[in-house]
């Protein structure tokens, strides 16, 4: 199995040699780059294509948002885990919004960063508990959204269901009884219809609705039929 490619971008020196020496720990994760700013970040990036980015927000000459935005465009399946010092629910939704998986503060400790690199990689949303809750309620789609002309199927919202309890698509796809390519459309329908960027916003928005406990997604019957969503 190949190790994960991580690029570590933090503009104090000290912080960034510590977390390529905690990590370098891991026989699954290795450092690829380091960045003191945000232009070279994205440089780096370019050059090494790392699976995560770990970014801080406030850095010299590029801040951590305009990196987000600019290594997203070029990199788009690199996945990006903010690790910062700050926890305003605006800054943290800017940064989902903007595309990052996940946002962790830096008084992490050191397994549950290890496990959030490698939880990021695979494509689930991470967020430091702290500021979970804060993020939740900033997310501003009214439930309506899913109601109005263009509105989820029973499949698609079966499938938030289980982004938002943090299944891979090839965990939705056995749930659901599908093949992975056919999650995969769902989750770009979900994303299009709800006018969300990415998994993280779609798992907050859904945890924000009441769905991720909601136990009323179906199993497939083999004719690509289910339970039906619950009509508010």
């Amino acid at each position: 199995m190949k190790p994960i490619k991580i690029v570590v971008v933090d503009n104090e020196s000290v912080v960034r040699d510590g977390i390529v020496t905690i990590l370098s720990f891991q026989t699954d994760l290795k450092v690829v780059g380091e960045a003191e700013d945000g232009i070279v970040a994205v440089e780096v990036a370019r050059q090494t294509k790392p699976d995560v980015m770990l970014l801080d927000m406030v850095m010299p000459r590029q801040d951590g948002l305009e990196t987000i935005i600019k290594v997203k465009e070029i990199l788009p399946n690199t996945r990006i885990l903010v690790l910062t010092s700050f926890a305003e629910s605006d800054r943290v939704y800017q940064a989902i919004k903007a595309g990052a998986t996940g946002y962790l503060l830096k008084d992490t400790k050191r397994d549950q960063l290890y496990q959030a690199i490698r939880d990021v990689a695979e494509g689930h949303a991470i967020l430091h508990p702290s500021i979970a809750m804060k993020v939740i309620h900033e997310i501003d789609h009214p439930a309506e959204l899913m109601y109005t002309a263009d509105p989820l199927t029973p499949r698609e919202l079966d499938t938030l269901k289980l982004i938002a309890r943090g299944y891979s698509n090839q965990e939705i796809a056995a749930s659901l009884n599908v093949v992975e390519r056919t999650v995969a459309k769902y989750v770009s329908n979900i994303l299009d219809k709800l006018h969300l960027a990415n998994r993280t916003q779609a798992a907050l928005y859904a945890h924000r609705e009441g769905l991720a406990n909601d136990d009323s997604d179906g199993k497939d019957d083999g004719k690509g039929k289910g339970k039906g969503p619950k009509k508010k």
